[in-house]
């Protein structure tokens, strides 16, 4: 049985790559999101729980699950206490991907949508990668409207990323959002392309 094409959606935030990945899901493909289910696996895996109160203590975790807040805080400016946190965290959310990979084996696409794709080597398990990007002005901007915050917050939160240049150079599709309907008008075309890919894999 031939294996579906594992497609990584990424960008910077305010790129538009959510809104990608929800374009997907309305059309019947099914979408894995690394930040919602590392948020979940952070609540539920027990080896997740464990490796997180040695780490940060007791108090990482609350009645109401861990303490977000409080994490981002203590890893906005470590970056060392960052690293470990990713070694806890992405092996377990990438073993979960491979078993949500199986569950939905007889599909002709799946995709994983992460922030972080490359930074955490989800690429690695991916067949293409596409970046869904906009100029960094406009990227400003969306995330300001959307968040509710300082152009100079918002320029931290683009800098704290991997270049988009980077994520360009080693990505197999990029799209650019810069105007409203680019998804829209993009996404057949792009769908064009997976086709191409999946029939050069089956050679």
């Amino acid at each position: 049985m031939k294996k579906p094409l594992i497609v990584g959606i990424t960008g910077g935030i305010g790129g538009g790559k959510s809104t990608f990945s929800n374009m997907l899901r309305e059309r019947g493909f099914f979408v894995y999101d690394t930040d919602k289910e590392a948020k979940r696996l952070q609540n539920e895996n027990v080896a997740i729980k464990q490796e997180l109160i040695r780490l940060f203590g007791e108090n990482i975790y609350t009645s109401n699950g861990l303490d977000r807040k409080r994490l981002a805080e203590l890893v906005f400016n470590d970056s060392d206490l960052l690293k470990q946190l990713n070694r806890i965290v992405h092996p377990v959310v990438q073993e979960d991907f491979l078993n949500w990979q199986g569950k939905h084996a007889q599909e002709k696409y799946l995709f994983v949508e992460s922030a972080i794709l490359f930074e955490s080597g989800f690429n690695q398990l991916t067949d293409i990668v596409i970046v869904i990007t906009a100029t960094e002005n406009i990227r400003i901007e969306r995330i300001v409207s959307r968040d509710k915050i300082s152009q100079e917050a918002a320029r931290k939160r683009v800098k704290n990323q991997l270049p988009e240049e980077e994520k360009i150079r080693k990505a197999d599709i990029t799209v650019y959002t810069d105007c409203e309907n680019a998804l829209s008008d993009n996404i057949n075309p792009i769908l064009e392309k997976l086709n191409f890919f999946l029939f050069k894999k089956s050679f």
